[in-house]
């Protein structure tokens, strides 16, 4: 059986929710969706991505070994500021991904949150 390797940020939310930040079973990690603050989707994209990069750090991964991400944002008409971010990380990475609005995410100060999936090479 393989082992699986859960992280936690102690945000509040994860006892509250019942969740790990990020999950680790054998080669695969799935980080769950991510929020961050900032003043618009551009910089709350740059910070998600940032802490994100942190946690994959932790679980000895980086940013080259996601394959997918999740984009949901709360006004598709900001899909450029939120692409423009997410290119500047993956565009040569180049993961599958998808972006849709959704009504609102669990704060209204929250516009974008990004879910990830990585794959890290067998050693």
């Amino acid at each position: 059986m393989q082992e699986i390797k859960k992280i936690a940020t102690g945000s509040p939310w994860e006892d509250i929710v019942g969740y790990s930040r990020a999950i680790k079973i054998g080669n695969t990690i799935e980080v769950s969706g991510t929020t961050a603050p900032g003043a618009n989707e551009y910089e709350q994209t740059v910070a998600i991505i940032e802490s994100v990069k942190k946690v994959l750090n932790d679980l000895g991964a980086d940013l080259d070994n996601i394959i997918r991400t999740r984009i949901y944002c709360t006004d598709i008409t900001k899909w450029e500021e939120i692409g423009k971010a997410h290119g500047e990380y993956f565009g040569k990475i180049k993961p599958v991904t998808t972006m849709v609005e959704v009504a609102k995410l669990i704060d209204p100060n929250i516009l974008v949150e990004i879910e990830f999936s990585a794959i890290v090479p067998q050693q």
